[in-house]
């Protein structure tokens, strides 16, 4: 399926967020993910469906100044 990830279209086979997540191998701290701008807590990432055409927004937390 396609899906828009920090709008860019990307195709992916996973059916839920945490699939997506080891598919692109996010790592298990500092990262937020938000779909059609509503953030999704990583608790909830297994139970999170993903469909076709899906807005996703992934914010990677970085040190340094």
């Amino acid at each position: 399926m396609k899906i828009i990830i920090n709008n860019k279209e990307m195709k992916t086979q996973a059916t839920n967020l945490a699939a997506l997540a080891d598919e692109l191998k996010l790592p298990e701290r500092g990262v937020a993910v938000a779909i059609a701008n509503r953030m999704v807590p990583r608790s909830e990432w297994e139970a999170t469906p993903l469909c076709e055409g899906e807005q996703l927004t992934m914010i990677q937390a970085a040190c340094g100044g």
